[in-house]
């Protein structure tokens, strides 16, 4: 048998819960708010695991999964080396989309928006609350830039180590930092049985948001 038909028939029914007009609030941040938090009693491995997706100067799309660290400021907020691919991409076009999936719930919720630099007193007050380990991570690693080995790389974290031997003395990278993304559109979706999913779109406008099903 070919790995394509081993793939295609993998498949499963969702069938532990609903999604109805009664369930929603009208504002999709506390609607999110109310879902990440039933996730996280759930016990969800990586809860604020989220797919980021970008688009390149050449208009190629490209995702990877980043951490969320915060709902403020009206939007969900994640940080990152701003010289990165996904920094770049951001630098050229700030539009973006979020993922979170969480099978042990079977639900997902997709989010489009725009991604703009945090200031510089709360990037250093997050950088200041990471592991040390952490910030000297963010010294050595020259985040999506080719390095020639392994050995490289744990040569240049030893140095940084060494440079900044305790937590105190390390200083924030003037190249990294974090990011808003202010939603224009959330989409709550819930698995159902026979593919017959509940999905509601929340649309941002100036002072609400629109909601509306969509179909499957």
């Amino acid at each position: 048998m070919s790995n394509n038909a081993t793939i295609q028939d993998i498949r499963r029914d969702y069938m532990l819960a609903s999604l109805n007009e009664s369930d929603l609030l009208d504002d999709a941040m506390e609607m999110f708010s109310k879902w990440f938090e039933e996730a996280r009693k759930a016990e969800v491995a990586d809860v604020n695991g989220m797919a980021l997706a970008t688009v390149n100067a050449d208009g190629q799309p490209t995702s990877r999964v980043v951490l969320l660290k915060g709902v403020e400021q009206n939007g969900f907020v994640f940080y990152t080396n701003y010289e990165s691919a996904k920094g770049r991409d951001i630098a050229g076009n700030n539009r973006v989309g979020l993922c979170f999936y969480w099978p042990e719930l079977e639900r997902q919720i997709r989010i489009d928006g725009r991604a703009y630099r945090l200031d510089s007193a709360t990037n250093a007050a997050y950088f200041s609350s990471r592991p040390y380990e952490s910030r000297i991570g963010a010294w050595a690693s020259h985040q999506s830039r080719k390095v020639q080995s392994r050995a490289q790389l744990e040569a240049q974290f030893a140095d940084m180590k060494e440079e900044y031997p305790v937590a105190e003395s390390v200083p924030l990278p003037p190249y990294w930092g974090g990011y808003v993304v202010k939603p224009t559109r959330m989409e709550f979706w819930q698995g159902r049985a026979s593919r017959l999913h509940d999905r509601f779109e929340y649309v941002k406008n100036e002072d609400n948001w629109e909601i509306n099903r969509l179909s499957p």
